[in-house]
Order: structure tokens, then sequence, then C-alpha cells
């Protein structure tokens, strides 16, 4: 299992991945309201979407009801994570022309 910082931005004008922090954080936006787990929920689910996983093999482990999370992934080591992020990522950049 692999454990992923993320720091959420709920209520987002849109969804996306945002981009690694200095201290290896990923940042995630999501237009969901933080109210009644609905963050966490779009959070999984955009993760999910990313790593070309199923939702079910990602969990809140810790932050439940904050925006500081860690995100628990079955099934994949820590550098595949990166390596899957880094190109949702890209793809996102270049989706905007390389911005």
């Amino acid at each position: 299992m692999t454990r992923l910082p993320v720091r959420v931005q709920p209520g987002a004008p849109r969804a996306r991945l945002k981009g690694w922090r200095a201290d290896g954080t990923l940042l995630i936006a999501v237009t969901a309201a933080a109210e009644r787990g609905r963050a966490n929920e779009k959070v999984v689910e955009l993760l999910a979407d990313a790593l070309g996983v199923a939702v079910r093999a990602l969990s809140i482990g810790r932050g439940g009801a904050s925006r500081s999370k860690w995100i628990e992934i079955e099934g994949l080591e820590e550098g595949e994570v990166r390596r899957r992020i880094d190109r949702a990522l890209g793809a996102g950049a270049e989706a905007r022309g390389g911005r």
C-alpha cells in the first residue's frame, strides 16, 4: 500500500490535479463543498481516474475532516503512483496549451 499526502481545495471552479508542493504533497482542487464527505468522494474519484485504478483501491487514511489528508492506494508502488500522477499533470498542461 502506498500513502499519498494531499492538500485539498474544496469548492474550486473546476476539479483538477494542481501539482506537487515542495514537501511532496499533491494539491487537488474539487468542485464539491467540504460537507458530508462530498469533497472526499470527489478527491478519491479524481485520483482513481488519474491513476487508472478502481475507486475501491483508494481510501482516506487520515485527515477525513481536514484539507490535509493521506490517501491510501492499494496495488501500486509509490514510484508508479508518482509517475502516473506526473503523466496526468502533463496531460492537463498539454490540454491547456502547455501552461
